[in-house]
């Protein structure tokens, strides 16, 4: 389990990288706080199914793309 989380947290950061977002443009984003966003992506805490939603949205991918299960 602890390798999703981490491959999750990667994945999350490099689509956040990736349009040049700060971890507090992104929490704004899907109504999260900024700390939510910096512990997903440290793999310390999981989103709920509501956040990972939200994060597809934005970000324009699955949620299968989102926690790792196929490449994006």
């Amino acid at each position: 389990m602890k390798n999703v989380e981490k491959k999750f947290g990667e994945i999350l950061f490099a689509l956040r990288k990736a349009r040049g977002w700060s971890q507090q443009e992104l929490a704004n984003r899907i109504f999260a706080s900024q700390q939510c966003v910096s512990q997903w992506e440290q793999g310390l805490i999981e989103p709920t199914l509501t956040f990972l939603w939200r994060l597809a949205d934005v970000f324009e991918v699955s949620v299968d793309e989102l926690i790792g299960r196929v490449d994006f």
